[in-house]
């Protein structure tokens, strides 16, 4: 009898031989592999080839889906072939090795993706194509990892999600998310949120009681500069904004020289930390954090993590969430930005705490009456992006970093400056120093199809999976910006404006 995968992989097959697609070629062995066999994530080029001669009209997918209609590829970058969402489970086959050997722009729009998708399938594309995760606009723009956009299988989430409501703290899918964070953190609770900014400000109302009272923190923070005033407006709180010495993130040292901790009625006295952690891409180690909440404790000062990137810190292996967590009273943490899910945060903490930011997130509007439909989402990005693993493993964000630390070593191979390391998933260019104004490198970006913003480099997993489209130009752009170097000294007269206008979102 003949397998069940072989009309799928003929399909693949007939595709190439009709000039549909070019420039992939594949390994294939054991066709009569069991779809349900493992596959490992990353594999090295093998020798052993099996040619799809002209597959995908110079761009990078082969396209069989769980869905019937969206794009799944085999990616390979400097050796390291990317499965994503094994395409066994698809075909039927083990899939051994797989190289691209040119590759092309992407699309203007998505009718050419979606017409090529049911060439290549047999299947009708979507009218909405956005939901192709790779294939979409998120795919090459780096100017943060806010432009990620969900995935097909946050989709199917959505398809199969309760829709109950979280005002009155009955919906399933909202109570499991929740649930999840807190066990994730060791805390007792946990509450979603619409935003990072909301988590942040629940966080810093909740904790704060009497004025007069201070919130300590880096005068980069979130909260400082990117939260409309929030801290003044919904707390009445003082913010002490602190550069640290070390000029990458806030230490002891630091924190003891700016808290004002006696009874002096002309100061602000300090009842928060606020600690941002990653910042700028850049951890905070953990064994900082951990003599800054035993000062904290001794002096009965409340600390708050602004974790929305902080599983890029965990997952970069500089500690669990749990152990981060545990020096902290409360903690937020984002789906929406390198997770890739559509809306939201959670903020957990002690339950009491947590009841006391459900009236607060009332009284300003962020009840919700269906959350379902973005916490679904959010939980599947856990697994997906993050990782099951406690610290990220099997996850997406490791292979972020590993690609930031080859287009930085890209840009300094050639001569150019950081302006900060490059601990995680953000590359800081310094142009100040290449001479290069921000808007000539976003220009040099829009010519190719990239989207940059300032100084910035955001390596998100949408990046990592066109990473074969992404690379190669960055690096002509790279050229580009240091050989004019000696032409605009003359002229350059510093940074346009701020490095990046979100530099620590």
């Amino acid at each position: 009898m003949r397998p069940r995968h072989t009309s799928a992989l003929s399909r693949l097959l007939s595709a190439a031989d009709n000039g549909v697609s070019r420039n992939l070629t594949a390994a294939i062995a054991d066709v009569s592999a069991p779809a349900s066999a493992p596959l490992p994530t990353t594999a090295p080029l093998e020798s052993s080839m099996f040619k799809l001669s002209k597959l995908s009209k110079g761009r990078s997918s082969c396209i069989v889906s769980r869905s019937r209609h969206l794009p799944e590829s085999f990616k390979s970058y400097k050796g390291r072939l990317f499965l994503y969402k094994n395409p066994a489970q698809y075909l039927g086959v083990r899939v051994s090795a797989a190289t691209f050997s040119t590759v092309a722009p992407p699309a203007s729009n998505s009718a050419s993706d979606s017409a090529e998708m049911a060439q290549v399938t047999g299947q009708s594309a979507p009218k909405n194509s956005a939901w192709a995760g790779s294939a979409g606009a998120g795919g090459y723009d780096l100017r943060s990892d806010t432009m990620t956009t969900p995935t097909p299988s946050m989709l199917t989430a959505i398809q199969s999600c309760s829709l109950l409501d979280d005002v009155f703290n009955e919906d399933p899918t909202t109570i499991d998310l929740e649930a999840h964070c807190a066990a994730l953190t060791g805390k007792e609770a946990g509450l979603f949120v619409l935003s990072g900014t909301m988590g942040n400000q629940l966080a810093l109302r909740s904790l704060l009681t009497q004025p007069p009272h201070g919130v300590l923190c880096d005068y980069r923070s979130h909260i400082v500069k990117y939260e409309a005033g929030g801290v003044s407006s919904l707390t009445g709180a003082t913010l002490k904004p602190v550069a640290p010495k070390n000029g990458i993130y806030l230490t002891l040292e630091d924190v003891k020289a700016n808290a004002y901790l006696d009874d002096d009625v002309h100061t602000c006295p300090t009842r928060v930390i606020s600690l941002e952690n990653t910042l700028n891409g850049m951890i905070m180690p953990l064994e900082e954090v951990k003599h800054i909440s035993a000062f904290a404790r001794e002096h009965d000062i409340k600390l708050h993590c602004d974790g929305a990137r902080l599983w890029e810190a965990v997952a970069s292996g500089a500690g669990s969430l749990a152990e981060f967590a545990s020096y902290f009273d409360t903690v937020s943490l984002c789906f929406s930005k390198g997770l890739g899910a559509p809306i939201g945060s959670i903020l957990v903490g002690t339950k009491a705490l947590i009841k006391h930011a459900r009236w607060v997130r009332k009284s300003i509007g962020g009840g919700l009456r269906q959350p379902g439909l973005v916490t679904a989402p959010a939980r599947v990005a856990i697994d997906e992006t993050f990782g099951k693993g406690p610290n990220g493993e099997g996850g997406l964000l490791r292979e972020t970093h590993v690609l930031a630390k080859d287009v930085a070593k890209i840009w300094t191979d050639l001569g150019g400056k950081l302006e900060y390391p490059v601990h995680t998933n953000m590359v800081w260019l310094d142009l100040d120093d290449a001479k290069c104004p921000g808007a000539r490198l976003e220009e040099l970006g829009k010519e190719v199809g990239l989207r940059f913003m300032g100084n910035r480099l955001v390596i998100h997993f949408q990046i990592l999976e066109n990473c074969h489209f992404v690379v190669p130009r960055l690096e002509a752009i790279f050229k580009t910006v240091l050989g004019e170097k000696g032409k605009n000294s003359a002229t350059f007269e510093g940074a346009d404006g701020e490095a990046s206008m979100y530099g620590a979102q």
